[in-house]
């Protein structure tokens, strides 16, 4: 398809559709990952959920793939593709949060760290990424590992409900009572049953967290892991850890000449919520 045959889906739209022909193209289709260097025919940076449903549409009556951008955070490139139609979610970020019923909502550009920071503000929280720029949608469609999933389960766990536009261009609300395969589908599943514009969590109460890191010479691995498998093994909910093999990271803690080298972490984050047992998880 040429730049021209958008302009269809722009009169559809309150959002903005984004071409090879237009000053902020390469802008708009570049990714977390730079390595991943892919040329979508266009973007659609969608505003509402109305203008989802006219992507949609578009792509399906035009044979056109599909690819969406979250939290724009996929290693693997997946809020990306070429020559089809990307629906880009970077302007929808809103996080409603509903302390009487312990639950938030999020839009579907939303980062762990936009979520985090709306859900502090009242002394609650839910299972997120490890790293704060991670996408909502994208880790709780895959399931979602992160510092309270010890004490609280996985991200895709927290899910309540999902706002979902389908293949069809249906908008449906999955959950326990509506289209429950559907919700079950998208709880770890990660793509291709529909796209998900806005999530519903369930919230825990969590105050202070304490956290830290711990970073040992590869040689000592076999020791550590025992150590570690031991004492997770007893050790109460709260407590959570992770252990993994990086490379020496370039921290004032660590001497420079383990920088860049193989090495093992583990560490733990934690700290007394509000009501409830301390909430702990690891740093990697």
């Amino acid at each position: 398809m040429d730049n021209s045959s958008f302009q269809a889906l722009q009169e559809k739209v309150r959002g903005q559709v984004i071409t090879s022909d237009q000053a902020d193209y390469d802008t708009a289709r570049a990714v977390f990952n730079g390595m991943i260097d892919k040329r979508p025919a266009a973007i659609l940076r969608v505003s509402q959920v109305a203008d989802v449903i006219a992507g949609v549409n578009f792509a399906r009556d035009t044979g056109l793939d599909l690819a969406l951008r979250g939290g724009g955070h996929s290693a693997p490139g997946f809020g990306t593709c070429d020559g089809g139609l990307v629906i880009d979610f970077t302007g929808c970020r809103g996080v409603r949060v509903d302390p009487a019923n312990g639950t938030a909502r999020a839009e579907a550009g939303v980062t762990w760290a936009d979520f985090n920071h709306a859900t502090c503000a009242f002394s609650l929280a839910t299972t997120g990424g490890i790293i704060g720029s991670t996408g909502v949608a994208g880790l709780t469609l895959g399931g979602g590992i992160g510092y309270l999933a010890r004490k609280y389960g996985l991200s895709c766990d927290n899910l309540k409900s999902a706002d979902v536009v389908t293949a069809d261009g249906k908008f449906l609300v999955a959950s326990d009572t509506q289209n429950e395969d559907l919700f079950w589908a998208l709880r770890g599943g990660t793509g291709n049953f529909g796209v998900v514009t806005s999530f519903e969590f369930n919230l825990h109460p969590v105050d202070v967290l304490y956290g830290g890191v711990i970073i040992y010479l590869l040689e000592h691995a076999d020791a550590v892991a025992g150590l570690y498998r031991d004492y997770i093994a007893t050790a109460p909910e709260e407590m959570g850890v992770f252990l993994g093999f990086h490379q020496g990271p370039p921290v004032p803690f660590l001497p420079e000449e383990y920088h860049g080298k193989p090495g093992g972490a583990g560490g733990r984050l934690g700290g007394p919520p509000r009501r409830r047992g301390a909430s702990m998880a690891a740093v990697p």
